[in-house]
């Protein structure tokens, strides 16, 4: 475990820190009381809570009728956005209210709400943002561009969220996330242990990808856009390598991994956070039919799975933010460089 000093508020295993156990061993046997979902009575924020399933039941219902439109046009257009709109207000109203909720039941350990509710708000609010910036033609998609334009709007959306409804009700401090200036030993063996293991990840990823590609008979296509210019791969590079890492490692280890710690112990908060962050990155998937699709979707999913617990299992074992975007970075690098090198054969996570 790396020391950073002693009794700092946020070093490793002092009070509130991820590797402190007892930040969630008392939070492991306490449950919020069961309520009606529908209920407003007893409910620590009632206008909160009654604007959050009211919000996210129009937003939904809009999208749904958007999609089932015929014909398209700017009424369409309209509908699907303002649906987006409602439903990212809807998800982080829920957010906000469970917190509160939580907060008010005495919870301990971890009172903020879910990693699922904000994660859910993050990613419709992102993909508000892209459609409008869509329709205004400004970015193309499948560009290096676009991908980077992307990756800063949903990393947007990840930190302002954690501090909107985390940190700023008081769940959780930065600090407690990982955010915590360390020494400079400690930094370098942070980093020096992310580097090795991103590239035993990288290893990892690629045997089981090639059995299950031999298994499935399907490859599945890069998420990183093909460069055509030294311009193109420096982008991709800064989007895939370091703006990636940077705001997935806040979000999935930060927050969501120090967040189920504190509820559930370390070692199943590493497990499901690996399963999350891997369920994450194959929601966009698709295929030919919807066969392919699956098919891919399997690869990409438990090829990932070595990379995203060796993620939470590094942030865990060193206390460290800064050792799992350093393995993070060194994955997403590596596999960039040598699927530019082979045609894009390899993929980043």
């Amino acid at each position: 475990m790396t020391e950073l000093g002693p009794a700092e508020p946020g070093a490793p295993g002092s009070p509130g820190s991820p590797a402190d156990p007892a930040a969630w061993r008392e939070a492991s046997f306490a449950a919020p009381p069961r309520r009606p979902i529908f209920e407003l009575e007893g409910r620590a924020a009632p206008g909160l809570y009654g604007a959050g399933w009211l919000l996210t039941a129009v937003g939904c219902a809009s999208i749904f009728v958007a999609f089932a439109a015929t014909g398209g046009g700017p009424g369409t257009f309209l509908l699907g956005v303002g649906g987006l709109g409602a439903l990212t207000l809807g998800l982080v109203a829920a957010a906000g209210a469970q917190g509160l909720q939580r907060k008010a039941d005495g919870i301990a350990g971890y009172a903020g709400p879910s990693p699922f509710i904000v994660l859910a708000a993050a990613l419709t609010g992102s993909l508000l943002v892209s459609a409008l910036l869509s329709a205004t033609g400004l970015f193309g998609g499948g560009t290096p561009l676009a991908l980077l334009v992307g990756v800063l709007i949903s990393g947007a959306f990840y930190l302002g969220l954690i501090g909107l409804l985390v940190v700023g009700t008081g769940a959780l401090t930065w600090a407690e996330m990982g955010f915590r200036r360390p020494t400079a030993p400690a930094l370098a063996g942070d980093l020096g242990a992310g580097f090795v293991l991103g590239v035993v990840a990288l290893f990892a990823t690629a045997f089981v990808a090639a059995i299950l590609v031999t298994l499935l008979g399907v490859e599945p296509v890069g998420p990183v856009p093909v460069p055509t210019s030294i311009a193109d791969e420096v982008v991709d590079l800064l989007a895939a390598a370091i703006v990636a890492p940077i705001v997935e490692e806040v979000f999935f280890r930060g927050f969501a991994t120090t967040a189920w710690a504190r509820r559930i112990g370390p070692s199943r908060a590493i497990l499901r956070g690996a399963l999350f962050f891997a369920l994450v990155h194959v929601l966009t998937i698709g295929g030919a039919d919807a066969s392919q699709a699956l098919r891919i979707a399997m690869i990409a999913f438990v090829a990932r799975i070595p990379v995203a617990f060796l993620l939470g299992w590094v942030f865990v074992r060193r206390d460290s933010l800064w050792a799992s975007i350093a393995l993070h970075a060194t994955f997403n690098g590596v596999a960039l460089v040598l699927a530019d090198l082979a045609g894009r054969t390899v993929t980043g996570g």
